[in-house]
């Protein structure tokens, strides 16, 4: 029998301090636990959030659109469609030019719950963004927006 492969811990410590990965994880569940405890009045978590606002939009965009523009696989849109659906916040239309696909569109009640998150997400970012330097966040942003 021969000896399982070993990591050396020095690369686990290497990994832990240098994984853009690691990082990106980290920082991802620490501010949507913020900003769900922050949305928790009007009901919604952070995702909910994103995914209500990423339907305000002239036009009712695709299952499609939506879930590239939140970097979802289309399964798991659609599970994260449905209890919104249930409370009445989006529709799921059939759409017209592609009787295969889906339409999303918010309701009033979407509009409204959406409407009531605004501030509260404008004061939680604004208290996210406060230790940075000028230009540090923007620089965050960009960054991050490369990597998607």
């Amino acid at each position: 029998m021969s000896n399982p492969a070993t990591v050396p811990f020095a690369t686990t410590l290497h990994v832990r301090d240098h994984c853009l990965c690691l990082a990106t994880q980290r920082a991802a569940r620490a501010l949507a636990r913020r900003f769900d405890e922050a949305l928790r009045p009007v009901g919604l978590t952070s995702g909910q959030f994103s995914l209500l606002m990423s339907l305000n939009r002239p036009e009712p965009p695709s299952i499609g659109a939506v879930a590239t523009l939140l970097a979802m696989d289309r399964t798991t849109l659609t599970a994260n469609l449905k209890p919104l659906e249930r409370q009445g916040f989006l529709t799921i239309t059939v759409d017209p030019a592609d009787r295969r696909g889906r339409r999303l569109a918010l309701t009033d009640a979407g509009r409204a719950a959406l409407a009531a998150g605004v501030p509260i997400w404008t004061r939680t970012h604004a208290e996210v963004e406060a230790p940075f330097a000028p230009g540090e966040a923007d620089r965050l942003r960009a960054g991050l927006l490369a990597l998607a």
